[in-house]
């Protein structure tokens, strides 16, 4: 069958949805749809409801960031995370890497993203003021800069110390057992573990 001519209307609205998504194409859309057609209608009542709920009801924490059901996030309330340590993170996807190593027990800011000139995406696009604010406040004795090892990443990291140096507190980056190009959420545990606790002073 040509996935350009459906016998439904709904088949092919259906479809269109699915590849709409980041790394699904066409043919891998129609699968998932006749398999969704093959499930009795409360499982597919479910399976929607929960997206819906996941659009509708997701918090992002007011601290960090991160996603959340509550307005402050489980990291963020746990009372036994050291908050005098603030990992900085482009997304929630390298929250969770970092958390899966079980080598971190400090807090994250989640910036949203990184400078990307090429992109359209500049400073003001992403939460680098409040990130200030919060050195600002005091209560901070180290920021990592955990950034992807890439030319944007790099660029952020260097825009970030120039905000946050007048500040008294210690700035520093992964160990580059984290090879150059990668982004932390394709990186293995043990390798972004040995990172975190082994990351260096920033150096310009």
């Amino acid at each position: 069958m040509s996935y350009t001519e459906f016998p439904s209307r709904l088949l092919e609205n259906a479809v269109n949805e699915f590849a709409s998504l980041p790394g699904i194409g066409r043919k891998t859309a129609f699968r998932l749809v006749m398999n969704l057609l093959k499930k009795d209608s409360e499982e597919v009542k479910r399976f929607g409801e929960t997206i819906i709920r996941l659009r509708s009801e997701i918090h992002y924490c007011k601290i960090c960031h991160n996603i959340s059901d509550t307005e402050i996030c489980t990291i963020c309330s746990d009372t036994k995370r050291d908050r005098s340590v603030l990992c900085v993170v482009e997304n929630i996807t390298d929250v969770i890497a970092i958390e899966n190593t079980r080598q971190f027990r400090g807090v994250f800011h989640v910036l949203g993203g990184i400078i990307s000139p090429v992109e359209g995406v500049g400073p003001s696009d992403l939460r680098i003021d409040s990130l200030e604010k919060k050195v600002g406040e005091g209560g901070i004795s180290e920021v990592i800069l955990a950034l992807s090892t890439t030319m944007e990443g790099d660029t952020t990291n260097f825009y970030l110390y120039k905000r946050l140096c007048k500040y008294n507190i210690i700035i520093t980056t992964l160990a580059r057992g984290v090879a150059i190009g990668d982004a932390l959420e394709y990186t293995d545990e043990i390798t972004l573990g040995r990172a975190i606790n082994n990351r260096n002073p920033y150096q310009q």
